[in-house]
């Protein structure tokens, strides 16, 4: 750097430590190149480099103040600005797993839906009895005493009952299977 243009940056940096924000300007504009250039690097496109830069502006206008070393404003701001392509891209990593993980999660419940849909369709095309002693037994989990007390029927009905619906079901969703194929 020449003597003249080094101390024109000291007299620039004093400025705007004390609030000047045209000397922060003046500052950036120096060398809006390089910081973009430097922001290209990380952020591989135009938008979010410029965003990266905003962001170095507010946090530079925020914290001048907090500059020991007026001779150390370039690599001082470079190195703002590089914290603030890694927070980008932090954010977007972030924002991009999130949005895979929740349409992951939609899939799933979406399969199961569809399962218990195909199953809902088998079901209905059981007698009452067996529907109903697979709900009891499936759907609410209920053992076959529970049943036998809720249906007011012998624990051994329960049991075959459930045994002749279940192998219907079976046969019905196997018939289905092969229909699709």
């Amino acid at each position: 750097m020449k003597e003249g243009v080094k101390v024109d940056i000291e007299v620039l940096v004093k400025k705007a430590k004390k609030g000047d924000k045209d000397a922060l300007v003046k500052l950036i504009m120096a060398q809006k190149e390089e910081y973009y250039k430097l922001a290209f690097v990380y952020m591989k496109n135009k938008e979010d480099s410029l965003d990266a830069m905003s962001d170095m502006i507010t946090i530079l206008y925020e914290n001048i103040q907090q500059l020991k070393n007026r001779d150390a404003f370039y690599s001082w701001s470079k190195t703002i600005l590089v914290n603030c392509c890694k927070k980008i891209l932090r954010d977007k990593s972030k924002f991009v797993n999130e949005n895979i993980i929740e349409k992951e999660v939609c899939e799933v419940h979406l399969k199961e839906k569809e399962e218990q849909i195909v199953i809902e369709e088998h079901l209905l095309k059981l007698t009452d009895k067996h529907q109903e002693i697979i709900r009891l037994r499936y759907f609410l989990d209920l053992d076959y005493k529970a049943i036998s007390d809720i249906l007011k029927i012998p624990p051994g009905t329960v049991k075959s009952r459930l045994h002749i619906g279940l192998k219907k079901l079976e046969e019905s969703l196997r018939g289905d299977k092969y229909e699709r194929n």
